[in-house]
């Protein structure tokens, strides 16, 4: 017999199915509710509302686990690429040899944009933040490719758009970077690797470190999914009235550039900035943070979903020490952030309350160490976030039942006015 809640509104009792994801995760099924009893549920910042079932990604923040298409992390990080893991998570399977070669091909087929993209590119600001430029240029994608921007793609169009995107998004970002220096284009080269073309199309320099490519290859394969957070929602809500995949996915940039999704690296750099301007050292930092009275706060440790440790953090932390000896950056900022790293670690304040170092404490150092300037950290952000959007916008769009998201709300406004013609207000 299938498990049931009951729900007591008064004189009535509602059942309600339970359903059980395949990690053992519990839901309520209210989709009837409102149609059978008149109420609706509240629940602020959906926090605690499932929008969908997905077969993605599952986390669980208390034991600090992720897993990408029932793939540990750890396991993907490991052995796998960045563009292997996309195709996993849009898949779901991994890709034989033949089936990897042929999508490397595609997405290297997509290395540049039409010349309209590059022209709307070089006419913004210098100091323009590169994501509105790439925000910007993803939806005018939608201007060039109009067979993309059907109502219904087919299965080989969704194909397509998936190359198609994963490939520019990195030929528009990198542009978008030359330009804010006032540099020429650089061309893709597709004899390189998806990261080492990225870095060269920024730098003009095709002699990549493979420890360099390889950690961020890594910090990209972090970043593809993590469930139905803010942009991820945001692509779902907006690809659910059928608007092209353009427009969705430039949805998903535009959540993901607010300071509390994918600014929170950016803040980490700010943070460090800070306490080198400020002529502190980190130990006094750390006693300020600890200091109820201090406005002083402790950026890119511990997480709101994560409640002990962020399993990407562990993982980023190797390919970060990778980064820094290889390069052998003299940098002031980066000396800080691992004097808080050190400290932090060992002291029972933050270690009792699980404030450890997060993926976006580690990824701002890898950044800041390859010199890419700190508001581009949310742009690379996105590159590895692509993925899981338009993974996430597919599985959507497949499902049985698929509508249009409509949240509720509960009204509390004024209900008593009446209209004054407007010489008499």
């Amino acid at each position: 017999m299938s498990e049931k809640a009951k729900l007591v509104l008064g004189e009535n009792t509602y059942e309600l199915p339970v359903i059980t994801g395949t990690e053992n995760e519990k839901a309520i099924d209210i989709t009837k509710l409102r149609a059978q009893s008149g109420y609706v549920t509240l629940d602020s910042g959906y926090m605690n509302t499932g929008a969908c079932t997905s077969a993605i990604t599952f986390l669980d923040g208390e034991l600090g686990i992720l897993k990408y298409r029932g793939y540990s992390i750890e396991e993907i990080a490991e052995k796998s690429s960045f563009l292997e893991t996309a195709y996993l998570v849009n898949y779901g399977k991994l890709p034989t040899e033949a089936e990897m070669k042929a999508f490397s091909v595609k997405v290297a087929s997509y290395d540049d944009v039409p010349e309209g993209i590059k022209t709307q590119i070089k006419a913004f600001p210098k100091d323009a933040h590169p994501m509105a430029v790439l925000s910007s240029n993803i939806v005018s994608l939608s201007a060039f490719y109009h067979s993309l921007c059907a109502q219904d793609l087919t299965p080989a169009q969704k194909d397509e758009a998936f190359a198609q995107l994963i490939g520019q998004i990195k030929v528009v970002s990198a542009y978008a970077y030359r330009h804010s220096q006032g540099k020429e284009f650089v061309k893709s080269d597709k004899s390189l690797d998806y990261c080492s073309d990225f870095i060269h199309m920024m730098t003009g320099d095709k002699n990549v470190s493979r420890d360099v490519a390889k950690a961020l290859d890594v910090l990209l394969i972090l970043h593809v999914d993590h469930e139905q957070n803010c942009s991820t929602s945001s692509v779902r809500m907006v690809g659910s009235s059928k608007a092209n995949i353009f427009a969705t996915i430039s949805a998903g940039v535009d959540a993901l550039w607010g300071p509390l999704h994918g600014g929170a690296n950016q803040a980490v750099l700010e943070m460090l900035a800070e306490i080198k301007d400020s002529g502190k050292d980190y130990k006094q930092f750390l006693a300020e943070v600890k200091d109820k009275n201090s406005s002083s706060r402790l950026m890119g440790f511990g997480h709101r979903v994560y409640k002990n440790f962020d399993p990407r953090a562990k993982i980023i932390k190797v390919a970060c020490d990778t980064v820094l000896n290889t390069l052998g950056v003299q940098d002031p900022l980066l000396d800080i952030a691992k004097g808080l790293e050190e400290v932090a670690l060992k002291d029972e304040y933050f270690v009792s309350r699980k404030l450890y170092p997060n993926v976006d404490f580690y990824s701002g150092i890898i950044y800041r160490a390859l010199g890419i300037p700190t508001n581009m950290f949310t742009v690379m952000f996105a590159i590895g976030r692509l993925p899981g959007w338009m993974a996430q916008w597919k599985e959507m769009v497949e499902q049985d039942g698929f509508k249009i998201c409509r949240p509720r709300q509960i009204y509390t406004g004024d209900v008593t006015n009446k209209y004054k013609d407007i010489k008499s207000r």
